[in-house]
């Protein structure tokens, strides 16, 4: 007689099942799983960057890795079990780098003080999507921003892992260039975007988190990455406390130094960062419905501005949506069980933070190269004999990269749509919501060049 699987087994498949609609997705528990594991192996580093950006404030460097891991697995449990959305949320590197050189050092505030403008800024996104605008906003962005979005988000993303991988180098007289291509690093990373080209190509299941792994073998046989010579580089008993940072925030000093313009930015930049990177994700995540609408994203939305309230309480900074999602969505992750798996492995780095550091850039690199060109179908989407809509599709793509800032791309697609449309009589495609849209970003351009 045919072993049949326990009981209980089936009975927590089967609510899996239905909590996080896996067959309604077409997805299955492993699947979601995979993904969950690929997109933290191509995320993990950032629990290694943003509290060494962090500690530059003066905050502990210890208190800084913990809140940001209680960041990402608090803001990312929201995401996972209330509104069942597949993305990781946490402490964004671009919003630290504002938090820590132009807040803190640039301004001259304390990190207690800039702690409570992110936590403000929280409470603004929190109205925002109580009150629908956040929605409206959704509504009055363009189909042809939408698509120009999600390719965009992959030209970014390309950008980043050929950055990474050193393949890409910055140049003082060209800007960029080619890296030394004869060096190690850069071979092994394009060694692994082969790779994981061909496992792709070849259907595989688990193609890049497979490409991740033979990348870093081969990086440490080569001497590019380091191995693991003692018990504690791999496991650590003493775990980070988050004491030093939890709740130290000084929101009364923040409304007395006076901070719109700082508020107002990081409103702007998390606000339209988020929406371009959950609307492109869940586009190819495929998740829009008939009429374009994305279910749970008003959930999705209010996690994250309440994420950012709990990030400033452990003492990390305003969150972003991680464009490696990416990883995650393409080996099929469709559901909030994505998500879950992410957050408990990002507790489980509380024990294992120092293991994260033999993931070496070269091996997170190519995974983000081979996602940035599945991105691009969405081009096709593109009316390129209409000018009024070429030209900002154009501009939103080609600005995400070269600004390294999803939202100001966006902002020049906002901008260049609205004009274009009233400037050839073509008022009445524009949205009116757009228009306030249109003057926020012009605030924001000018307060930051002021």
């Amino acid at each position: 007689m045919e072993k049949q699987k326990p009981e209980s087994s089936n009975d927590s498949f089967a609510f899996l099942d239905r909590f996080f609609e896996l067959s309604a997705r077409g997805t299955t528990v492993k699947k979601e799983m995979l993904a969950g594991l690929t997109t933290f192996m191509t995320v993990s580093y950032v629990i290694v960057v943003i509290p060494l950006i962090l500690s530059e404030t003066g905050m502990p460097k210890e208190a800084a890795l913990a809140a940001t891991i209680f960041a990402i697995a608090f803001s990312t449990l929201l995401m996972a079990l209330w509104a069942n959305f597949p993305v990781v949320t946490g402490p964004g590197m671009g919003l630290s780098a504002f938090f820590t050189y132009s807040v803190v050092i640039g301004e001259g505030l304390s990190w207690e003080t800039a702690l409570g403008a992110v936590f403000i800024s929280g409470v603004i996104f929190f109205i925002l999507t109580a009150t629908g605008i956040r929605g409206k906003i959704i509504d009055a962005i363009p189909s042809v921003l939408k698509s120009s979005i999600t390719v965009g988000i992959g030209l970014f993303v390309a950008f980043i892992g050929l950055k990474n991988a050193g393949i890409i180098v910055g140049d003082d007289s060209n800007f960029v260039g080619l890296g030394k291509l004869a060096s190690l690093g850069p071979i092994i990373a394009l060694v692994g975007v082969l790779l994981s080209a061909v496992f792709m190509a070849r259907k595989m299941k688990g193609a890049i988190i497979l490409g991740i792994i033979l990348t870093t073998l081969l990086a440490m046989i080569t001497g590019v990455q380091s191995l693991p010579t003692h018990v504690s580089d791999v496991f650590t008993i003493h775990l980070p406390s988050v004491a030093p940072t939890f709740m130290k925030l000084d929101i009364g000093a923040a409304f007395a130094y006076g901070i719109f313009s700082i508020v107002f930015s990081f409103t702007i930049v998390e606000l339209f960062d988020t929406l371009a990177t959950l609307i492109g994700l869940s586009r190819k995540a495929g998740l829009e419905d008939e009429n374009g609408k994305i279910p749970n994203l008003n959930r999705a939305l209010t996690a994250d501005s309440i994420g950012t309230m709990a990030s400033a309480l452990f003492g990390s900074t305003a969150l972003n949506t991680y464009i490696e999602n990416a990883t995650g969505i393409t080996e099929g992750g469709r559901t909030g069980l994505k998500s879950l798996t992410v957050a408990v492995l990002f507790l489980l780095t509380l024990f294992l933070a120092p293991l994260i550091q033999f993931i070496p850039t070269v091996a997170t690199a190519p995974p983000l190269i081979i996602i940035g060109a599945l991105m691009l179908s969405d081009i096709k989407n593109v009316n390129m004999e209409d000018f009024t809509e070429l030209i900002p599709a154009f501009l939103t793509i080609v600005m995400m990269p070269l600004t390294f800032s999803i939202a100001d791309g966006l902002a020049f697609g906002f901008l260049s749509y609205t004009f274009l449309k009233l400037l050839t009589g073509r008022y009445r495609e524009i949205h009116p919501f757009l228009y306030i849209i249109c003057i926020a970003f012009m605030i924001n351009f000018y307060m930051i060049g002021h």
